[in-house]
This record gives C-alpha cells, sequence and structure tokens, in this order.
C-alpha cells in the first residue's frame, strides 16, 4: 500500500471515530435512545421542577403540552395555576421542544405509541412507557423511595440530565 492511499484510510478511519464521538455527544448513536438532554428553560425548571421532575418536553407531543398548559388549576389534582405571562413562556418552552420537533430516538418512538388523536398527559400513559417498564412490578413503584411512576428520578438516576439510560437504572430496595 503506497503513502497515498495509507493516508486516505487514515482520514476515512480519523472521520468515521470523529463522527461516532460527535453522533454520542449528540445521543444519536446506537443505544443511546433515551438522552435527551437537560431542560434549559429556567422558568419551567423553576415551576415545574419546584414540585417534581421538570420532565424533558420531548417525551410527550405538542396537544399533551397544550391541554397540561391550558389547565393548570387542576393540574392533577392541584391547582398549579400561573400568571398568563408565566404560562405562556412555559408553554412556548414544551411545544418548541414537544417530542414533534425532537430528532431523539425515545421521542419518535414515544410518537410512533402514540394514535394521531390520543393526547396522553402523563408520560406514564403512552404506550411506550408502558413497554418499557412493563418488567417493573406494580409493587416497585409503590416503595417509598419511588412513590409512583412518575417520579422518574426515583431509578432513573440521571434522569435530571435527561439521561434515561437503562444501564444507568438503579432501583431502590425500599
Amino acid at each position: 500500500m503506497n503513502l497515498f492511499n495509507k493516508g486516505i484510510l487514515f482520514a476515512g478511519l480519523f472521520s468515521t471515530i470523529f463522527s461516532s464521538f460527535a453522533m454520542v455527544a449528540e445521543g444519536h448513536a446506537e443505544g443511546s435512545a433515551e438522552i435527551l438532554g437537560q431542560v434549559s428553560s429556567a422558568i419551567y425548571l423553576k415551576e415545574c421542577g419546584a414540585c417534581h421532575l421538570a420532565y424533558q418536553p420531548q417525551f410527550l407531543p405538542k396537544r399533551s403540552w397544550e391541554k397540561i398548559m391550558g389547565a393548570l388549576d387542576t393540574h392533577f389534582g392541584d391547582n398549579a395555576a400561573l400568571d398568563e405571562a408565566t404560562r405562556a413562556e412555559i408553554l412556548a418552552y414544551v411545544v418548541k421542544n414537544s417530542a414533534e420537533t425532537s430528532s431523539a430516538k425515545v421521542s419518535r418512538k414515544i410518537l410512533a405509541s402514540l394514535g394521531s388523536t390520543e393526547v396522553p398527559l402523563r408520560i406514564t400513559e403512552t404506550s411506550y412507557f408502558k413497554r418499557k417498564h412493563r418488567e417493573v412490578r406494580a409493587e416497585v413503584f409503590k416503595r417509598k423511595s419511588i412513590g409512583s411512576p412518575a417520579n422518574c428520578g426515583g431509578c432513573h438516576v440521571t434522569a435530571a440530565k435527561g439521561d434515561y439510560d437503562e444501564n444507568k437504572v438503579k432501583i431502590p430496595k425500599n
């Protein structure tokens, strides 16, 4: 093999390795379907994260976020009403980052699991969530340290970072 061919081979190998690292960093490589990234809205983190994990908007479609944000006075049994400016800012953020706008595999899989008119108000209501958690017994979700399926951080220790990689799951004993 002459020097020119070795140079082309080296350049191709370097390009492949660099692309792989870039894809992993962006959460696009095979096996990283569960990486969404951190929530970037300070107001969303403050207002929604005060009561529960500020879920990555990529988990639900636009229609779900619009319905959730339109009924904050009866938000899952609580009054989470906000002033109109704050509500509008959060709505704009979650709609802009909803499942339809995401290139993440998990978002595409969630959308594919929904019927075109289905409007889940909880991530846990999606067929995708149910399928991914089918091996988790109901009593596990009732453990004091978890509380419910909505407490992602109970088992997904890197959930706040948007990393739901199943290899990083730690299910508490109690």
